[in-house]
This record gives structure tokens, C-alpha cells and sequence, in this order.
């Protein structure tokens, strides 16, 4: 505690004091208040007035001690604040020039030490260098020496191996030339068919004989021998035999029939030129080329209505068979031009598809035909149909079941596959070279590629 403390809290005390003298004397005036008393309490009155004039100058020279007393401290505060002040910045100052010292020595002392840890590893290094150079020279040679027994015993392995994948291979290379030297045989006689083929479309007469096999080749797939004849002569007493013609019903039944003529026709040249052009994107000359077809197709096209229609001999229409399907589109590409053929020479223009359409059509009819006239038997084979289509369905029902017991017997096994394929999913697969090896040559393989 300082002075001013202590003086402060002095006068205080001595102010609290008479201020409890002054209220107790208060307190016993007021008590007995008699003629004697009352110049007691002026008296104190007095005194109270004295007590507070000196309690105030009191307080005033106190006030005035505690302003210098403040002053003297702060003056006192600030020279101990400057010596300290003094004294820490001398206390620094030798603090650095000692640190700086310290970390001189610490610097010194860490460069000695890792010259000497350089100079440790260095040696260190060089036994380890020796010690791997030693290590590594027996490491290759043991290398070199089993690489040698492998090599030998490779080797071994290798020329047994090539030697029977030699002599098989040899035996599958002479079989598969021979099978070669066969196949030449045929691609030579290939070839002379292809030059027969090349001297047959170059020929107009032989040409026309292959438009009629191709013709006759379709009416044999579709229709029976009974629905169709061959150099028929359409017209009575003319001579003119057209290539082949439908056997139609006629009118009156058990009467003649009613033919159809179907002719061949095959103006190659003058689809190769229009090919030709067409290839030069020449196009005047496709025109040209296009002009001469439809003049080539309306000419026969008039020949066939002037030798081998006579209605009602035979249908009031024919049909002309183009036997490629190139040059089908292309006559039916000409505007107007089957139109004009079928309006003015009541002719058709039909290729192989069409054709076979045409006569699938026709052999449908002939088959309503059929039926109607053999309606009794009809009824008879569909009654044994229906009693054989009973069993049918049960055999059918049978057979079901026992392709879903196989579809479930499949299902397991597939089922089974995968489980097996998840279980070797961590096993690396090996080469087929090494598999073959150790699991043997596939012999269902070889005996397959031989045969």
C-alpha cells in the first residue's frame, strides 16, 4: 500500500468518526431537549460547522498531496519505465551477440560433423559398391549357369516338339495340297464352263436356248408336267411353236385346253451397250442405248402376239421372260413401255421373280381347282388329318416337356459355367502353346482339319 493510499483511507476514517460523534449527539439532544441542552446542540452545531470546514480543507490538502504524490509517481514511473527500458535494450543487444555466438559455434560444429558423416557414407558406400559388384558377379554367374541348363533342356524340348509338329504339319501341308491341286482341277473345269457360259451369251442362238433352260428350270420348280408343254403350236396349221406354254382348263370340261404362251427373249448387246454407257456416264449414249432396247423389246414383243396368239385357242394376252433381273428393271424403268406392250401387243413383261410369282399364282389356282373337283376326298384326308393331328399334339406335348427338361439340364449347366468361370477368375490363363503342351494336342481338332 502507498502513502497516498494510506492517507486517503485516514481521512476517510476520521470523516466517517465524527460524522457517527455528530449523530449520536444529535440523537441525545433531540431526546432531552431542555433549556441547558439547547446551547449544547448550537454548540455542536458549531462544532459540526468547524468539523466539515476543516474536513474540507482537509480534503482539499489531501487532494493537493494526491496531485503531487500522483506527479511524483508518474515521474518516478517513467525513469524506473526508461532504466528498464535501458536495461532491456542492453539486455538485448547482449542476448543477439550472444545468440549470434552460440549459432557461430552450432554452425561450425554442424559443418565439422557432416564433413564427417560425407566422408562415413562416402566409405560406407564404397564397401556397400564392392559388396554388390561381388554379389552381382556370382548372382551372373549362377544366372549364366542355370540359363544354360535351360536353354539345354529348351532345346531338347524344342526339337522333339518341332520335330513332330513338323512331320504333322508336313502331312497336313501335303493333304491340303493335294486337296489344293483337286480344287485347281475343279477351278479349270470351272473355267471352261465359264468360257462355255461366255461363248453361249455371245451367240444369239445359243443365248436364246439358255433364256429357255432358265425358263424351263422355273416352270419345273413350280409347276407339275401335267400344267405346262413344250413347242406347243398355238395357232393351228401355222407352223409357229412358241418355247412353252400353260395348260389352261378350257371352256367346255374334257375339252382342249386353253394355252398360255410363254416365250424367252435375251437382247444382250443392246443392254451392254446401255451398261456400257451408263459406266462412261455418256448420256446421250444411254439414250441411244435405251432407244435401241425398247425398239429390240417392242419387236418382240409384236412377234410374240402375230405367231402365238389366237384367242380363244389360247389366253388373249402372253408372256415375255427376261431371265435377268438387271435387265428386267430396266425395261420396266422405260416409261410407259409395259403399258404400251401389254395395251397394243397384249404382251407381259415378266422376269425370274416375277415369273415365279406369277406361276406360284397360277399353280394356287390349279390347285382351288383340284380341290373342288376332288372336294369329297379332301374331306376324307382332312378327317385323317385331324385324328393324326390329335396324336400329333400329343406327341407334340411330349416333346415339349422334353425340351424343357433339356432347357432346364441347360440352364444348370450354365449356371455351373459361370460359378467355375467366377471360381478361375483368379487364375491366369496360360498361352495355347503351354496349355497344348501340358494338356496334349486337341485331337478332335486335327482328325477334323485332316479330314
Amino acid at each position: 500500500m502507498t502513502t497516498i493510499e494510506f492517507a486517503v483511507l485516514l481521512a476517510v476514517g476520521l470523516v466517517v468518526l465524527a460524522l457517527q460523534v455528530l449523530a449520536l449527539l444529535r440523537a441525545r439532544a433531540g431526546a432531552g431537549a431542555g433549556p441547558g441542552e439547547a446551547g449544547l446542540a448550537e454548540r455542536i452545531e458549531r462544532v459540526e460547522r468547524e468539523v466539515r470546514m476543516q474536513l474540507q480543507a482537509t480534503a482539499q490538502a489531501s487532494r493537493q498531496d494526491m496531485a503531487q504524490l500522483l506527479a511524483q509517481a508518474q515521474a518516478a514511473s517513467a525513469q524506473q519505465l526508461e532504466a528498464m527500458r535501458r536495461q532491456i535494450d542492453n539486455q538485448g543487444q547482449s542476448g543477439r551477440e550472444e545468440q549470434a555466438q552460440s549459432l557461430k559455434r552450432f554452425g561450425e560444429s554442424m559443418n565439422l560433423a557432416l564433413i564427417r558423416l560425407t566422408e562415413s557414407n562416402a566409405q560406407r558406400m564404397l564397401e556397400v559398391r564392392a559388396t554388390l559388384e561381388e554379389k552381382i558377379r556370382d548372382l551372373q554367374a549362377d544366372n549364366g549357369a542355370r540359363l544354360e541348363e535351360m536353354r539345354k533342356t529348351v532345346d531338347e524340348k524344342l526339337h522333339a516338339t518341332l520335330e513332330s509338329r513338323l512331320s504333322a504339319s508336313f502331312q497336313q501341308v501335303s493333304e491340303r495340297l493335294e486337296r489344293v491341286h483337286q480344287g485347281l482341277g475343279e477351278m479349270q473345269q470351272l473355267a471352261l464352263g465359264v468360257g462355255d457360259l461366255k461363248r453361249v451369251l455371245t451367240n444369239v442362238k445359243t443365248r436364246g436356248t439358255w433364256g429357255e433352260v432358265q425358263l424351263e428350270m422355273l416352270l419345273e420348280q413350280v409347276l407339275t408336267p401335267e400344267q405346262y408343254a413344250r413347242n406347243v403350236e398355238t395357232i393351228a396349221g401355222s407352223g409357229a411353236r412358241v418355247e412353252f406354254a400353260l395348260r389352261l382348263p378350257g371352256h367346255v370340261e374334257g375339252g382342249p385346253p386353253v394355252w398360255m404362251p410363254i416365250d424367252a427373249k435375251f437382247p444382250k448387246e443392246q443392254y451392254e451397250r446401255l451398261l456400257e454407257a451408263a459406266d462412261r456416264a455418256d448420256a446421250d449414249g444411254v439414250a441411244a442405248a435405251g432407244r435401241e432396247l425398247e425398239r429390240a423389246v417392242r419387236g418382240e414383243a409384236k412377234t410374240i402376239a402375230d405367231k402365238y396368239l389366237a384367242p380363244p385357242h389360247t389366253t388373249d394376252f402372253a408372256i415375255l421372260f427376261l431371265p435377268t433381273e438387271g435387265l428386267y428393271a430396266e425395261v420396266m424403268r422405260r416409261p410407259g413401255l409395259a403399258d404400251e406392250l401389254q395395251r397394243v401387243n397384249r404382251v407381259s413383261i415378266a422376269g425370274p421373280s416375277t415369273l415365279s410369282a406369277l406361276l406360284n399364282s397360277l399353280q394356287m389356282g390349279f390347285r382351288t381347282l383340284a380341290l373342288e373337283k376332288r372336294s369329297s376326298e379332301v374331306w376324307q384326308v382332312l378327317g385323317a388329318v385331324k385324328t393324326e393331328f390329335a396324336k400329333f399334339g400329343d406327341v407334340l406335348s411330349a416333346t415339349k416337356l422334353t425340351l424343357e427338361r433339356a432347357a432346364k439340364n441347360i440352364e444348370s449347366a450354365e449356371t455351373r459355367s459361370r460359378q467355375m468361370a467366377r471360381k478361375l477368375k483368379s487364375v491366369e490363363a496360360l498361352p495355347s502353346e503351354a496349355a497344348q503342351l501340358l494338356l496334349g494336342p486337341d485331337q478332335d481338332v486335327n482328325e477334323s482339319e485332316v479330314a
